[in-house]
C-alpha cells in the first residue's frame, strides 16, 4: 500500500519508567526489510492556565536532556491508559495549586514522529481558583504569571523553546483572537 510500512518484527530492548525501546523490522512499499527503532510513550497533557486578567501560569524548572532551565506551561506525563482530562486536571493542581471552572480541550500534538509514539493533548484552563501546589518529591519548579500577549511574543522571539509551550499558547491566542 502507498505511504504504508508493515510491522513484520518487534523486539523490546529497554523498559523504562518512562518510555519503552524498541526495535523493529518494517517493509516498506517497493518491498524493501528495513530496521526502525522506536519510542513508546504513554504520552502527556499540557494546560494553558488562564486567569481573570489573561495572564498565563507558567512553570520554570530544569530539564535534564537539555541540562537547563526552560519556561514552560504546566504538563505532565500520562499513566498508560490513563484519561487525558482527568491527568490534566490533576497536573494543574500539582504544579500550580489551582483548580479551574472551564477546561477546554485545544487538540493534541505529536511532537517528535519520527521515532516517538508520544501524543500530548492541550488544554486551556479558565476561571481558575488558587490553591496549595502538590509537587512530586522529585519535582522542583518556580510559578510565574506572564500575560498571554508577552508569553506570545516570548514564543515569537525564541525566548520560549518548548514546542508544547509554543504550540499550546499560539492555539490559545488563535482561538482568543489576540
Amino acid at each position: 500500500m502507498h505511504l504504508d510500512e508493515k510491522t513484520l518484527s518487534s523486539e523490546q530492548k529497554f523498559d523504562g519508567k518512562i518510555v519503552k525501546l524498541f526495535v523493529d523490522k518494517a517493509e516498506l512499499e517497493n518491498g524493501e526489510i528495513v530496521t526502525r527503532e522506536m519510542i513508546k510513550h504513554p504520552g502527556g497533557v499540557c494546560i494553558v492556565p488562564l486567569d481573570e486578567n489573561n495572564n498565563v501560569l507558567m512553570v520554570r524548572q530544569f530539564r535534564y536532556p537539555p541540562h537547563k532551565v526552560l519556561l514552560e506551561i504546566p504538563a505532565g506525563k500520562l499513566e498508560f491508559n490513563e484519561n487525558h482530562r482527568e491527568c490534566g486536571l490533576r497536573e494543574l493542581k500539582e504544579e500550580t495549586g489551582c483548580t479551574c471552572d472551564e477546561f477546554t480541550y485545544l487538540g493534541n500534538l505529536i511532537p517528535t514522529p519520527a521515532y516517538d509514539n508520544e501524543v500530548i493533548h492541550m488544554y486551556l484552563a479558565r476561571g481558575l481558583h488558587g490553591g496549595e501546589q502538590d509537587l512530586d518529591d522529585d519535582e522542583f519548579l518556580d510559578v510565574e504569571k506572564i500575560p498571554l500577549e508577552k508569553a506570545v511574543e516570548m514564543v515569537m522571539n525564541n525566548e520560549i523553546e518548548d514546542a508544547k509551550t509554543q504550540i499550546a499558547l499560539l492555539k490559545t491566542s488563535a482561538l482568543l483572537g489576540r
